[in-house]
């Protein structure tokens, strides 16, 4: 298989740091490296002006860094609520995306598009999930996601209480006299 090498213009999880040179498959670098601005086409004349460049940019992504961690610091145990309908048995009908959390999170103060969440498969089960947000590529915050049936739920679940709410045990703790039972 042919590859093209770039040159990276911030770190990418899994391929490398900002300044790197490195080979990817092309339609990694043609749809999602260029389009985005994460790298250049490591030609002779873009290897030069990278270099040219590389104190700036470097200036600029420690400056994006910086205001990511003071962002990452402010909102540090951030947790959101996410209500949906679900079985006896706590399934989902239907799921959580990444776009349903960017939208709780922004609603909760931190403002965050779909491709920050970091959510390998979709939430399908009520309780508490962690799921990671990527504020900068070198930084990433741990929000708690909490899915329940309705915002009692949700408070019970936060507390660390598991299942349903409890149910009377017998008709006498619910207040119903005791059945009348039958003499033989």
């Amino acid at each position: 298989m042919a590859s093209v090498e770039v040159i990276l213009l911030q770190r990418v999880e899994k391929l490398g740091q900002m300044g790197e040179v490195v080979k990817v498959r092309p339609g990694f670098a043609r749809n999602y490296l260029l389009p985005q601005k994460k790298a250049l086409r490591a030609t002779k004349e873009n290897r030069e002006r990278f270099e040219h460049q590389r104190v700036e940019l470097e200036a600029q992504n420690l400056k994006r860094r910086e205001e990511a961690q003071r962002v990452a610091e402010r909102v540090a145990g951030l947790s959101v609520v996410v209500i949906r309908q679900a079985g006896e048995a706590g399934n989902l009908y239907g799921s959580v995306s990444a776009r349903d959390i960017a939208e709780a999170c922004t609603a909760a103060g931190l403002s965050i598009g779909r491709p920050q969440v970091a959510l390998e498969h979709p939430i399908k089960t009520l309780g508490l999930t962690e799921v990671r947000i990527i504020l900068h590529p070198e930084v990433s915050i741990g929000v708690i996601v909490n899915v329940a049936r309705s915002p009692v739920e949700a408070e019970r679940q936060s507390r660390g209480e598991r299942g349903p709410a409890r149910e009377a045990e017998t008709d006498e703790e619910a207040g119903f006299p005791a059945a009348e039972q039958p003499t033989a």
